[in-house]
């Protein structure tokens, strides 16, 4: 790991510099004068380094290649490096993965009230600027820290955890199949605004209890407004007016949705406070899930080896999704921490009120963690993909379902799916928050489209190709073969849909007891078994 920290918190109070502080009323140059103490250590403060000319983190380098500019400043500053946000408004990236650890595991020291930064106190950002969908403070647990955070968390968690996972895999392979649908005829696709853009934004709907707010405009609000476009803060308005029409519907009319969960939670959330988490649950998860969907198909399209092991039942797709987490993650940073105090990080001065960015990507390929690029990374977790600390993103798992489910529905369905292009044709559009894979066109044999209304025909199951794998829950067991599967009747079952051959409790049988039992029961069976998987079980 990354060496030992030497930190200095400053108070954790205003930003102003306490009573005869020597330094109150001097200028950049000054601080960083040759002579000031620590300077040959420290290093100096980003006012200074900012009045030098530093890298942008948006413009053409950022956006067409963003992980070499990362690389570019990694040489240059080391963990920590000072850059320009958009109009230049100077902030830290931080590049290291145990200096990203560090800052978002301690908010005494990096808040996440945004109300700290000292570029909105001089004006140098602005209530319009682009980026003020994301930094804007609001009254929602992302820019809380303490015990109001715990309480506005408390109330999202809380109501994640009331998520039937089962009931949403359900919904996610009927989205699934119903976009299939809509191509599957032509014999080509865009899968990034065909499938990709569309499924995560369809499941959030239906979770957070507005599928029928669900339209093409709301997904491409969604996208706009974390990108710093010039129409980021109209999405932005767009997103909370549908957002407050569902909080006003929920309020008259409880349903058993993400949305009455937290009108309802015991922690009190205003109708305010609920608009603003609903749009902070949507946005996250649709943008992230997005991506990765995008991202883990590009993969499994481009790369022999990601392919082969896939192929070959060397790696199942949970396992390539939290691959495509470590190298190619839906968010490549996250905008921002505050210094609450002055104080140090990899090295770098860090004054009251900077800004701070966290470096997914940039992490993920720290040589201290990941010296070798192409080891894989299978069964661990530690990548920054979802950030960390007491902000870690709490409805990951959520993603990773929709990813994985949906990927495995499409591949089911266009199992001779390839890509149209040559991968170096593929296009990319960067932004300070992701790069988002733009086009992602495939090629297949037609086939007509099926029924998504009711559960499939067990007569119509598709061979599964040998390069395409199932993605099971990892707590899921196949039962054996040739082993009945009693009715909840016959062998009591837990009412979530475990059987005794689920937990190794099969009665012992005579073999001819086991044969008369196949040959009575072998098509109730086969349907029961379509019946669970259709339920998500």
């Amino acid at each position: 790991m990354t060496t030992p920290y030497s930190h200095r918190p400053g108070p954790d109070g205003p930003m102003a510099p306490p009573p005869g502080c020597p330094a109150h009323g001097m200028t950049a140059d000054e601080l960083n004068s040759p002579g000031r103490s620590g300077q040959d250590s420290i290093g100096p403060t980003l006012d200074g380094l900012a009045a030098r000319g530093l890298r942008r983190l948006y413009g053409p380098e950022a956006e067409n290649d963003p992980m070499g500019l990362y690389e570019k400043l990694r040489a240059e500053h080391g963990s920590v490096a000072p850059v320009l946000l958009h109009g230049d408004v100077p902030a830290w990236l931080v590049l290291g993965h145990g200096d990203n650890l560090h800052m978002t595991r301690t908010p005494s020291q990096f808040s996440r009230d945004s109300r700290r930064w000292r570029a909105l106190h001089d004006g140098s950002a602005p209530p319009d600027h682009p980026l003020a969908p994301v930094f804007t403070w609001q009254p929602i647990c992302v820019f809380a820290d303490g015990a109001d955070h715990e309480r506005l968390r408390g109330a999202v968690t809380d109501s994640i955890a009331r998520i039937d996972h089962r009931g949403v895999r359900r919904y996610i392979n009927r989205y699934s199949n119903r976009l299939v649908n809509e191509f599957c005829r032509d014999g080509r696709a865009d899968l990034v605004s065909r499938f990709a853009e569309h499924l995560p934004m369809m499941v959030m709907t239906q979770i957070l209890g507005m599928p029928e707010e669900y339209s093409e405009r709301l997904v491409q609000a969604a996208r706009d407004m974390i990108k710093g476009t010039a129409t980021a803060n109209e999405s932005n308005a767009y997103v909370m007016a549908t957002l407050t029409r569902l909080v006003k519907r929920r309020r008259i009319a409880p349903e058993e949705d993400f949305a009455t969960w937290l009108t309802e939670h015991r922690a009190g959330l205003t109708d305010e406070e609920v608009g603003q988490h609903l749009r902070l649950v949507l946005i996250a998860a649709y943008e992230t899930t997005a991506n990765l969907i995008a991202n883990v198909l590009r993969m499994v399209l481009t790369d022999p080896r990601f392919r082969a092991q896939l192929s070959g039942g060397h790696m199942t797709l949970p396992e390539a999704v939290e691959q495509t987490l470590w190298d190619e993650p839906p968010f490549t940073t996250i905008f921002g921490r505050w210094a609450v105090g002055d104080t140090e990080l990899g090295g770098q001065r860090i004054r009251a009120g900077d800004a701070l960015v966290v470096g997914i990507a940039a992490a993920n390929v720290d040589p201290v963690v990941r010296p070798d690029l192409n080891a894989s990374m299978r069964g661990n977790r530690a990548h920054l993909a979802f950030s960390g600390g007491p902000h870690e993103c709490p409805g990951q798992d959520i993603g990773r379902a929709i990813a994985d489910t949906g990927i495995d529905a499409l591949l089911l369905r266009l199992p001779d799916i390839q890509l149209a292009v040559e991968e170096h044709e593929l296009r990319y559009a960067g932004a300070l928050m992701s790069r988002q894979l733009l086009e992602l066109p495939v090629t297949f044999a037609p086939r007509p489209p099926q029924d998504v209304t009711g559960p499939p025909s067990a007569s119509a199951a598709v061979p599964r190709p040998r390069w395409q794998v199932d993605s099971p829950r990892p707590d899921a067991v196949r039962p054996p073969a040739e082993a009945a599967v009693p009715s909840p009747s016959e062998a009591g079952t837990d009412g979530a849909g475990a059987v005794p051959e689920a937990t190794g409790m099969i009665p012992e049988q005579r073999p001819e007891q086991r044969q008369e039992q196949r040959a009575v029961s072998a098509p109730k069976r086969a349907w029961r078994a379509v019946a669970r998987w259709w339920r998500g079980h």
